[in-house]
């Protein structure tokens, strides 16, 4: 059984760092795509910043120049360093993965428990 295991969010100040870690678990072949989505109250989830198996990346304009995405293959882990917080940041934020595993037809995506960002003014 696949899971993913998010830790690092919690509460900062305006203009602080947070670094977010997502780890896959279980018996994993492969990951694609690897990327991390964010909800704020009343609003609709959306993406931060995804990055391929290849390193290439991508980042919601938003968060751009803030906000870097990286991944560790040998760890089946991806990270997400973010500097210059403001308070618009305040979500939950989800890391999702596509992933092919023993015993799982084709390569689904996965999703994290979320971890809760709040960022003070």
């Amino acid at each position: 059984q696949v899971q993913l295991v998010e830790s690092g969010g919690g509460l900062v100040q305006a203009g602080g760092s947070l670094r977010l870690s997502c780890a896959a678990s279980g018996i994993i072949f492969s990951i694609g795509t690897m990327g991390w989505y964010r909800q704020a109250p009343g609003k609709q989830r959306e993406l931060v910043a995804a990055i391929t198996s290849g390193g290439s990346t991508n980042y919601a304009y938003s968060v751009k120049g803030r906000f870097t995405i990286s991944r560790d293959n040998a760890k089946n882990t991806v990270y997400l360093q973010m500097n210059s917080l403001k308070p618009e940041d305040t979500a939950v934020y989800y890391c999702n993965a596509d992933i092919s595993s023993w015993r799982v037809r084709g390569t689904p995506s996965y999703w994290g428990q979320g971890t809760q960002v709040t960022v003070s003014s």
